[in-house]
């Protein structure tokens, strides 16, 4: 008698379960298993199996999915977003066609502190609201897991309601989210002649956000004009001390070291990398560190030098890919786009992307074990894409190619629209 199971996906043109024992590395990013005339099985938002047409036998179920032909992956995870904040910043698109910098934007009280102006005089529900409406939009996009960054309140009362946020939109919308503490995201005004002294504060709220679950992660913005390597070696250090993952925003513009910081420190993730040395490369492929690597706030910003992820790839470092959300330098929801950007601008194949956005991106965020893979007993977050191969969704750019997101075995996007409840 046929085991009953809830949900079989039938007709798959193209399935990529993304079956890795961890983030891959080098060449390895290149070793993409592709089944063709495929099968998916879902029964207690599980998945069962998936496989070549007939590993269904010996199962039936009440709710069959014909996929047409189209192209089945896990869920996208994104492994860097500053998704809770309020306001936002189009009046600085025209300063930045002026050819004025994103740091002159900043020492002008503009960038990161005209949000934190915002987000201080959001009250916690205005920024779930808002978070809620930004999440609908990634969730549309294929993006089924996510990072959510603090560090729009640069003092304790707004940087706990950020993060009082990002914990309650857990619970009221579908994707996963992993949050991290980043206080340490900008130097205030008032303590910019005294940034040690801010760095404390920041350090002293760490021991209360362990305490009341709001963070996974710390995170430090190590640049020219705001936290010094030394300054952010010190941070970290108290940071893993309170029993955090670590992340760095690390040569985001200038070769400050911060990919060297992130490998000494044995950093899950460094991100942003467009200044990062060779040695710096070097010693993140030794170290295991994860590169996030960022090209839409590359692109964004009108800037001409991308990552190396070429030279990354080549030299063993395990690199992925997100959108960075903010409202500054990076005012998008649709990693469809920055895969391909990636394609284009960071000269990365189909099958690297295909790596940097499942397997590499969820163990940049500790959700290795949970997420960006589809095979027996994990949850069953995948995404029915309205194309033929996984060569088409990084080549045809600008538009989403979304046919239906189910996360944790229900529907909840379809081509037509949100299918949530």
């Amino acid at each position: 008698m046929p085991k009953q199971i809830d949900t079989i996906l039938t007709n798959i043109g193209q399935l990529l379960t993304m079956e890795s024992s961890g983030p891959r590395a080098g060449s390895a990013m290149q070793d993409l298993h592709v089944i063709e005339d495929a099968v998916v099985g879902i029964h207690d938002q599980r998945i069962v199996f998936a496989g070549k047409k007939g590993s269904e036998a010996g199962y039936e179920a009440e709710n069959m999915i014909d996929c047409g032909g189209r192209l089945v992956t896990p869920g996208l995870v994104d492994p860097h977003t500053h998704l809770v904040f309020g306001g936002s910043r189009e009046k600085e698109l025209n300063l930045k066609l002026q050819g004025i910098s994103y740091l002159d934007i900043l020492a002008q009280g503009g960038g990161i502190l005209s949000t934190v102006k915002e987000t201080k005089a959001a009250s916690e529900e205005e920024l779930i609201e808002k978070g809620l409406f930004h999440l609908g939009r990634m969730l549309s996009y294929g993006i089924t897991t996510a990072e959510v960054k603090s560090g729009y309140g640069l003092d304790k009362e707004t940087e706990l309601k950020q993060l009082a946020a990002a914990k309650k939109l857990q619970d009221r919308q579908p994707i996963d989210l992993v949050t991290t503490f980043m206080g340490a995201h900008a130097i205030p005004p008032e303590d910019r002649d005294s940034p040690d002294e801010f760095l404390n504060r920041m350090i002293a709220l760490l021991p209360e956000i362990k305490e009341k679950q709001l963070a996974q992660f710390a995170d430090i913005f190590t640049e020219t004009g705001v936290f010094t390597v030394s300054q952010s070696r010190r941070y970290l250090k108290k940071a893993a001390e309170a029993g955090f993952g670590l992340k760095i925003h690390a040569d985001e513009i200038d070769p400050l070291g911060g990919a060297e910081l992130a490998a000494e420190l044995h950093a899950v993730s460094a991100d942003h990398l467009v200044g990062a040395s060779d040695e710096g490369i070097q010693q993140l492929a030794a170290s295991g560190t994860i590169a996030v690597l960022l090209p839409g706030t590359t692109f964004y910003l009108g800037k001409h030098t991308y990552a190396r992820a070429r030279e990354m790839i080549d030299a063993g470092v395990r690199v992925s890919l997100a959108t960075d959300f903010n409202p500054g330098s990076s005012p998008t929801e649709n990693l469809q786009l920055i895969m391909s950007i990636a394609a284009l601008h960071l000269k990365m194949t189909a099958e690297e992307i295909w790596h940097a956005v499942t397997v590499n991106a969820a163990y940049a965020i500790g959700k290795g074990e949970e997420a960006g893979q589809l095979k027996a007993g994990r949850s069953a977050d995948l995404v029915i894409w309205e194309a033929p191969n996984y060569m088409y969704i990084p080549y045809h750019y600008g538009v989403n190619h979304v046919h239906r997101v189910i996360k944790d075995g229900k529907t909840v996007v379809t081509r037509e629209g949100t299918a949530l409840g």
